[in-house]
């Protein structure tokens, strides 16, 4: 049984739990707001250290400074988790971000996105956001998950983002 927990910066160890890895066949670019699929083919592999240097750093810093992050367990293993990240954005200042959301290969399709998307949701509610911003991997399985989700493309990319990762698909989610 997967029970969805809030985290917190001492947590930032379990991040080795998971596995990111997966078999790509999709990619998308989106062009004037209109996605454009482009085939693949390529196995993405696992982290290596540096990468979860990486991640866990940004994890410890949006913690640090109000963020919030929930994670998925199946006993003491994180098999995923997601971060609401602390700076508000947007023209009229009223987006959070999802900064960081992994599921474990082997837990993928179970609904645990979906409940840590739920429960970061809540949480960007509470702190007066109306929607979310998603800089989702350009990914067919990310951005069909993002748009499931009800997330559609932005018409107003955040440029600082977007200058982090320029291939990402950038998302606005209505709360």
């Amino acid at each position: 049984m997967v029970a969805i927990i809030q985290m917190k910066l001492e947590d930032s160890y379990r991040i080795h739990d998971i596995d990111r890895s997966e078999t790509i066949d999709l990619i998308y670019k989106c062009k004037n707001g209109v996605l454009e699929e482009i085939t693949a083919g390529h196995e993405c592999p696992n982290w290596k250290e540096d990468d979860y240097y990486e991640i866990i750093s940004r994890y410890e810093y949006e913690l640090k400074n109000g963020g919030t992050a929930f994670g998925a367990y199946n006993g003491d293993k994180l098999v995923g988790f997601g971060v609401l990240a602390h700076k508000f954005r947007g023209k009229e200042n009223n987006q959070l971000q999802i900064d960081l959301m992994y599921v474990t290969r082997e837990y993928r399709r179970q609904g645990i996105g979906s409940q840590i998307l739920d429960a970061l949701s809540k949480v960007a509610i509470q702190k007066g956001a109306k929607y979310l911003y998603i800089s989702s991997t350009e990914t067919d399985s990310a951005v069909k998950f993002y748009s499931s989700y009800g997330s559609t493309i932005t018409s107003e990319i955040d440029e600082e983002l977007f200058e982090k990762e320029p291939y990402d698909i950038h998302m606005i989610k209505k709360l």
